[in-house]
């Protein structure tokens, strides 16, 4: 299939992030606070979605919300009673750390509207985005890699021009039923064909170890078919059913991310492993909290 080359003429500078869910799987905590800003550590969840796509070179962040979820905005802009405290208590470092956060992209919030589902957020995002290609990555997990994720799938659609799924190897073997797991035609290095994403199989059933989901680099011909699609599983509108159907159209590749470490910390196992692996590496806790944890003996 032939590559959009207009779309490869074009750097990637817009990433899409959703963050419009209820996060019911850690009520009561959600019911005030939105599910990306649970923090790790001292970072909220999609401060670390956020940093990845400013490491990737992404210039314009469109986050879609729902009313709920202002304290993500608030997050991401300036709070001027705060920085003078810090300024004239001459924590200049802090002070520095919350102003970049305000300053470390272009903001733009969408709120939600339309049906349930993933691919909604990504349609309300169109008028946004226009005749250019970019990214979406979910706001209630994040991969920890070097170089960023998305800085790898980018790289694979500068060099082919067609869209790119982030892939994450399953290493264990009775977690691959938890994921969309991708088949495959391999091309060069860690770069494949999609042929079809089979959701949830079972391990033995599997057509590979990876894992196609979390980060998508996206061309805006996916607008026309998101804005048609039926509802799919659970009468809600389907990002993957939307990428299946481009598939039929142009090539979809999946880039396998190397050197990575995958956080779904959409739900409360994998959150509280994320909150322990960062706190270990954190650079004033990760002393004392390594001590407190040989004391527990587990």
């Amino acid at each position: 299939m032939a590559s959009n080359q207009t779309s490869q003429k074009q750097r990637v500078r817009k990433a899409v992030i959703p963050a419009a869910g209820f996060g019911t799987r850690f009520l009561p905590q959600t019911k005030a606070m939105p599910k990306e800003m649970l923090p790790i550590v001292d970072k909220p969840v999609i401060q670390y979605v956020v940093d990845e796509c400013v490491d990737s070179g992404i210039e314009d962040i469109i986050i879609v919300t729902g009313y709920h979820k202002r304290n993500i905005e608030d997050h991401f802009d300036h709070n001027s009673e705060l920085e003078y405290h810090l300024d004239v208590t001459g924590k200049k470092d802090q002070l520095r750390m919350v102003s970049e956060i305000a300053e470390c992209a272009n903001f733009v919030y969408i709120r939600q509207k339309g049906g349930y589902g993933n691919g909604t957020p990504v349609l309300n995002s169109a008028h946004v985005i226009g005749n250019e290609p970019f990214a979406v990555l979910w706001g209630d997990e994040f991969i920890f890699s070097d170089p960023p994720r998305l800085k790898q799938c980018l790289d694979v659609f500068e060099q082919f021009g067609n869209p790119v799924i982030s892939g994450i190897r399953i290493e264990k073997k009775e977690d691959i039923s938890r994921y969309g797991i991708a088949d495959l035609e391999p091309m060069e290095g860690n770069v494949s064909k999609l042929r079809r994403i089979v959701e949830k199989p079972e391990p033995d059933k599997a057509p590979s170890q990876i894992a196609a989901h979390g980060c998508y680099v996206l061309t805006p011909d996916i607008f026309p078919i998101l804005a048609t699609l039926k509802p799919g599983r659970g009468g809600e509108i389907w990002l993957v059913d939307a990428i299946a159907q481009l598939s039929l159209q142009r090539d979809i590749l999946v880039c396998e991310v190397e050197n990575a470490k995958y956080y779904d910390t959409g739900n409360k196992l994998d959150y509280m492993k994320a909150v322990v692996e960062f706190g270990l590496r954190h650079p004033d806790i990760n002393g004392p909290f390594r001590e407190y944890l040989k004391e527990l003996k587990l």
